[in-house]
């Protein structure tokens, strides 16, 4: 656990602040490489914003009772950790195709192009959550598993004592760094995407994710909120597969349709 990159009196700078800064500049170099345009800055600011103001949100509804009840002005301490990824993600992308309608954008193919990129941002995001102490897993006496010191949200949740808990925030970190390693190799492989029409990447990323959190929710020691014998998450994982699924199917019918599926124009 290291929360605290800089703290130097005047300066004092956020390990998880700076992990997802350089999660969001890699993706946003490596948007900019892939599609050769200079023109989607708004757009990547709009979509940041929107990521942390939707997990914010998100967060906030699920910990209400147990953290912000009794003191309503934490809800704007961001700097004390607390997103949830499927709230900026549910929001980001409400915010992506109200860009995409306004600006009279192809959708899709531009979903396609974002959602390669998605995972390597939130690779680093996740890392920041493992040096915060958030996120973290089941008690555990594995070989990987980690102790957090006192003060940490481990501690806290356990009583105020060190528990060895697995990493999950790790886990989670490689199995997005692999997705994002997968969706880049479909995107540079032209023979592969041909097959498909545009909305077929972001239909895999979608399936891709939502199986990942689904099965790291079982791994996750940190408080929850269910929602029947699964948590929020899971509910959430399960739909996102099933629209991934959605976005596939009609993918492939207009690949078909059109003979075009590289779903890189636009």
């Amino acid at each position: 656990m290291f929360p605290d990159l800089i703290d130097i009196g005047f300066l004092h700078l956020k390990t998880y602040g700076a992990c997802m800064a350089t999660g969001f500049l890699l993706a946003w170099w490596l948007l900019e490489k892939l599609s050769a345009r200079r023109d989607l800055s708004n757009l990547m600011v709009s979509l940041m914003v929107g990521g942390v103001v939707g997990s914010r949100i998100a967060y906030v509804i699920e910990h209400w009772s147990a953290e912000f009840a009794a003191n309503p002005v934490n809800v704007i301490r961001i700097d004390q950790g607390g997103l949830m990824f499927y709230g900026g993600f549910i929001l980001s992308f409400t915010v992506f195709f109200f860009w995409c309608f306004v600006k009279k954008e192809r959708p899709l193919a531009l979903a396609d192009l974002f959602c390669v990129v998605l995972p390597l941002a939130h690779a680093f995001g996740r890392i920041g959550c493992f040096f915060y102490g958030c996120c973290y897993g089941r008690d555990s006496n594995a070989w990987c598993a980690v102790v957090f010191p006192p003060g940490s949200p481990s501690w806290y949740e356990h009583g105020r004592r060190t528990v060895s808990v697995l990493p999950t925030q790790l886990f989670e970190a490689a199995a997005l760094l692999l997705l994002f390693a997968a969706l880049l190799a479909f995107w540079r492989r032209r023979s592969f995407m041909r097959r498909f029409g545009a909305g077929a990447l972001t239909g895999f990323y979608m399936i891709g994710y939502g199986v990942i959190r689904f099965g790291m929710e079982y791994l996750r020691g940190d408080p929850r909120a269910a929602v029947g014998p699964f948590s929020i998450s899971q509910t959430i994982s399960m739909g996102l597969m099933i629209a991934g699924a959605a976005f596939i199917a009609v993918s492939r019918f207009s690949g078909a349709k059109t003979g075009n599926g590289d779903g890189r124009d636009g």
